[in-house]
């Protein structure tokens, strides 16, 4: 049985802990002990046969400052184990340990530092105000999807006038960045439609108005995950030259065309528009759950507080890069080229990542908390129902259940997604009976 050790604990700021340890002259003497006798056994000394060397000798030769560190490497280790394990501390990442004293015959000082998940202040779920509204399904919302139902069976027509919202154009892009033409972006006669969700909002607010060989410049600021390296983060020039028009004419919906659309299951076209309206209400209902969702979170997360430690985030931020290091390689990228297309350093990267990572840090601990509090963690039994039951919806899934019952990282998979979804239904039930 180890020999115990004393060990005093104080907190610190960003969920640390300050450890204070006395390591016993007898556990130290031993560890000096086991050192010299592993050394010795080591040690090549001319005269003598390997491991027949004095210890004496053996000690003289290395010094007292190379026994030392080995004795520190090998009591390191077990010392901090049992001294977590005393306090039943849970670290997050590797404690920082400082050697104050140690000399044989005497006891050893350390002191350590020990990151640990942080505290989470909840706030009270009962006293939040989260807005929570609904949304109403149009006659505008209605007579749009109308229209894209029956744009297949649009007829397109050339005509020779300026360019309006709604008509398909053929263009001629080029794409300047830096004095520089993108020639991936380049493209010739590319027909697009002229409407909101097509075009970017930049092309769509200078070319209407356009006629056949005008040229309309827009300026447009690339997201830093845009696929080519070069526009990535990057402010550029699109030049677009429209070189025709052709113009939709949609078919008016009446009885025989409801009937098509609807593969005969409504025979009239107020019928047809009846059960069109039925699905847009169906998926605005959806949205608002979704929204709901978000919105309870977001509030709960907002009134609570929670100190994210360095160390997590920085766990965060290694994940993420090797993720996105993964992703590149399979693009046939490096990641240092990429950082170099950005016009940033690692050190650049990270930093403007880490607000982020630590936002979402922040919310995964206030939901965890609330799913302790609320006794909202699953049984492994409840975890097993819910993989089969998602997986018998999922046709990739569907033949693989027996593997992914046998892997940890699938069950704390769906065990975590199960967990957030009872967190979630738990938070609307609460906002929901005070709406």
């Amino acid at each position: 049985m180890p020999a115990p050790l004393s060990v005093v604990t104080e907190p610190l700021p960003k969920s640390q802990v300050s450890m204070t340890i006395e390591v016993p002259t007898e556990v130290v003497d031993a560890t000096y002990e086991r050192v010299l006798n592993r050394l010795v056994s080591r040690a090549k000394i001319e005269g003598f046969r390997p491991g027949r060397a004095p210890r004496s000798l053996v000690e003289a030769r290395l010094g007292p400052a190379a026994v030392r560190e080995e004795v520190v490497e090998a009591m390191i280790p077990e010392v901090m184990r049992q001294a977590l394990a005393e306090k039943s501390i849970d670290p997050i990442d590797n404690p920082d340990v400082e050697v104050l004293e140690l000399e044989r015959g005497r006891p050893a000082k350390l002191k350590a530092t020990i990151s640990v998940m942080p505290e989470v202040t909840l706030a009270d779920v009962t006293t939040l105000h989260p807005d929570l509204h609904g949304h109403e399904v149009t006659e505008e919302m209605l007579e749009r999807r109308l229209e894209e139902l029956r744009e297949p069976m649009a007829e397109i027509t050339p005509v020779e006038r300026e360019l309006r919202i709604g008509d398909l154009a053929i263009i001629d892009v080029e794409v300047d960045v830096d004095g520089e033409i993108v020639a991936s972006e380049t493209q010739k006669a590319m027909e697009t439609e002229v409407k909101e969700g097509v075009l970017l909002p930049e092309l769509l607010a200078v070319l209407p108005g356009t006629f056949v060989d005008e040229t309309r410049e827009a300026t447009v600021t690339f997201p830093e995950t845009y696929t080519e390296p070069k526009l990535a983060g990057k402010e550029a020039t699109i030049k677009v030259t429209l070189r025709g028009v052709k113009e939709k004419i949609l078919p008016v919906l009446d009885d025989p065309l409801a009937k098509i659309l609807s593969n005969g299951a409504q025979e009239t076209a107020q019928a047809y528009r009846d059960a069109v309206r039925a699905e847009l209400e169906e998926s605005v209902r959806a949205m608002e759950k979704i929204e709901r969702e978000q919105e309870v979170v977001r509030s709960l997360v907002e009134a609570s507080s929670v100190e994210v430690p360095e160390a997590l985030v920085d766990r965060e931020l290694t994940s993420e890069l090797e993720s996105m290091e993964r992703s590149l390689n399979r693009q046939g990228l490096r990641l240092e080229r990429y950082l170099e297309y950005l016009g940033k350093t690692m050190d650049q990267w990270v930093a403007g990542q880490r607000p982020d990572a630590e936002a979402r840090l922040k919310i995964d601990l206030v939901l965890a908390e609330f799913a302790r509090r609320e006794n909202l963690e699953p049984s492994d039994e409840d975890v097993v129902n819910f993989l089969e039951d998602q997986a018998a919806k999922d046709d990739e899934l569907k033949d693989q259940v027996a593997e992914l019952k046998k892997s940890p990282s699938a069950r704390r998979y769906f065990a975590s997604r199960l967990r957030r979804q009872r967190v979630l239904e738990r938070l609307l039930e609460v906002a929901g009976s005070r709406t």
